[in-house]
């Protein structure tokens, strides 16, 4: 047995997590030595009692190879958190996924995450604005992720595939039983241009205790989590509570004041949640310069291309670029010199720091990075 086969063998076992798993391989240091282990010598294990002992010496290889056999057959990846592809945020949090099923693509520029997450039985205004925020992070180069849950969630998926971006969606089953049922034909969508993801093993039924494990995954994969709109009890609010743990930003969309779906978004604007009322909310509280981007960053829509061909730029960018030097400026002053305002410079600074020819410093400043070598400059 390989060591991805006993992790996933593994994670076929109730109430094993990625804590329990740490305390057995500090004692057996293999995953598949844990397999082979003794009833007598699992349950001398702190924390590791009788039923769960039992329930890894009957494990039978038979449940594996059929696990196996249906990932096949719907076309997954098993990932486990040594494997390159397994996402970088969300192996930094404290208790990780053992294993992720992925149908799609994890890529490496997923790390420029934020989550949208919100009511399920959500208001037109709630659905409108997660589809826009969701398409402008999007096509800024931000990758959105959700739950694929009905309301805000859909929204969310459907507003980053029109911003021409990734997404990535996290169910709360296995992909057996993709819920709700009405968004597989999203899900297939979603897998072209990003990933649907699930920790579950493939048969798992989206049974209630489920979702509040796949909220942490949602957040862990992400530097950040919107809430459009939530009540008192809603499942986002798990969300960002999670976030908060992981040392993720949160960030809450006002709502009126007598609207129950607003209770828990304006809640969190109360507790320190940052308001926003547009994306340059979100994406000013990041310092692209720290989030350490991949060196290809191959996004394809509204010219966020890694590298510019040869020594072509936008009109605008190039104006922008060409006001810039080796002294900081400004926001005031670059809107001074170019006359170039507000959302339209926001996401034309932001470009040009995706592909690192410009870089921000601290106090809402930007200069350019110098290279004699070449036309543009890199950071």
């Amino acid at each position: 047995m390989t060591q991805l086969e006993a992790l996933v063998s593994l994670n076929m076992i109730k109430d094993i997590g990625s804590i329990r798993l740490k305390k057995l391989l500090e004692v057996f240091d293999k995953p598949e030595n844990i397999l082979r282990a003794s009833f007598e010598k699992l349950t001398s294990i702190f924390g590791i009692g009788e039923k769960i002992a039992q329930e890894i010496v009957s494990f039978k290889e038979e449940d594996l190879d059929k696990e196996l056999d249906l990932a096949r057959k719907y076309g997954l990846k098993i990932l486990t958190q040594d494997n390159k592809d397994y996402p970088e945020n969300l192996k930094n949090i404290y208790d990780p996924p053992i294993v992720l099923y992925v149908k799609g693509e994890i890529n490496p520029i997923d790390k420029l995450s934020i989550a949208i997450v919100g009511s399920r039985r959500s208001s037109f205004y709630g659905l409108e604005q997660a589809k826009q925020f969701a398409k402008g992070l999007s096509a800024l180069g931000f990758t959105v992720v959700s739950g694929l849950a009905r309301g805000i969630d859909t929204q969310a998926h459907k507003g980053a595939l029109l911003g021409g971006g990734r997404t990535i969606a996290v169910i709360g089953s296995g992909f057996k039983h993709m819920y709700p049922p009405e968004n597989k034909e999203l899900a297939e969508d979603i897998a072209k241009k990003g990933a649907v993801i699930s920790e579950f093993p493939i048969e798992t039924e989206p049974i209630r205790q489920n979702f509040p494990r796949r909220n942490r995954v949602i957040s862990g994969l992400s530097l950040g989590v919107m809430v459009v709109e939530a009540g008192q009890n809603s499942g986002a609010l798990i969300t960002a509570d999670f976030a908060l743990e992981q040392g993720r930003e949160v960030f809450a969309l006002p709502g009126k004041v007598d609207s129950p779906n607003a209770f828990g978004t304006n809640g969190l604007i109360k507790q320190g949640a940052r308001l926003v009322s547009s994306v340059d909310d979100i994406i000013e509280e990041f310092n692209l310069d720290m989030l350490a981007l991949p060196k290809e960053r191959p996004l394809e829509k509204d010219g966020f291309s890694q590298q510019p061909k040869d020594n072509l730029l936008p009109d605008e960018e190039r104006l922008i670029y060409n006001a810039l030097s080796s002294e900081p400026l400004t926001w005031d002053d670059i809107i001074e010199r170019t006359g170039i305002k507000n959302n339209k410079l926001s996401r034309i600074l932001l470009s040009l720091q995706m592909r690192r020819l410009i870089k921000q410093l601290p106090g809402k400043q930007f200069l350019r990075c110098e290279d004699e070598k070449s036309e543009f400059s890199y950071c």
